[in-house]
């Protein structure tokens, strides 16, 4: 069984054309199927991560982990224009129809296909966002999490939207171990925003 967190997605590419507005920015986007999530809007808790996210201040440099066809990266981005955006999905076709809407909204984003971190050894970041893929299971998500502290530098921080009662109270937890702290940034219709600094 195909999920969007397939590496290469075989099923028949089928596409949507809309336009979203989230705080006065409105983009256009093409969804595609066999990428989360393939609609003609963004899904509410993407929505709740880019409506509360603010910049840590510690680089420029921000990376959108499992970034699918590209909202959170493409919201930060036109909100943001200083920051360097990149974003990540192990799905191939996440990172063809994400480079698409980049250039769709004359949007300077740059996106790699990769497993996690790994095309990024080395590279830092001021921050990590991601709407984690629960659906792929909690060793995955905990290494999404564990592995954020070797690529964020001080005072980074790694944010997070999950819903509360589905996985996001484990995801909060495996934070707190990690960075020895997380915060619930916003809370709204069971959907929580966390947020954990990498304080030393």
């Amino acid at each position: 069984m195909e999920h969007y967190y397939t590496e290469k997605p075989r099923s028949e590419v089928k596409e949507i054309n809309f336009s979203y507005e989230i705080k006065g920015i409105r983009l256009d986007f093409v969804s595609v199927s066999g990428v989360f999530a393939f609609g003609d809007r963004i899904d509410k808790a993407t929505q709740l991560l880019i409506e509360n996210y603010r910049p840590s201040g510690a680089s420029n440099f921000v990376l959108d982990v499992g970034c699918g066809f590209g909202p959170i990266s493409l919201f930060i981005k036109r909100r943001y224009p200083h920051i360097q955006m990149t974003g990540v999905d192990i799905n191939e076709r996440a990172v063809k129809y994400a480079k698409i809407n980049a250039k769709k909204n004359d949007l300077n984003i740059e996106y790699l296909k990769s497993d996690l971190y790994e095309e990024l050894r080395g590279r830092l970041f001021g921050d990590i966002v991601s709407n984690p893929p629960i659906a792929a299971g909690k060793a995955l998500n905990t290494r999404l999490i564990a592995e954020a502290r070797s690529h964020l530098m001080k005072n980074g921080a790694l944010w997070l939207v999950a819903y509360h009662n589905k996985g996001g109270e484990t995801l909060k937890k495996i934070m707190l171990d990690v960075f020895g702290n997380a915060e619930d940034i916003e809370k709204s219709g069971g959907i929580r925003v966390y947020r954990s600094v990498l304080a030393d």
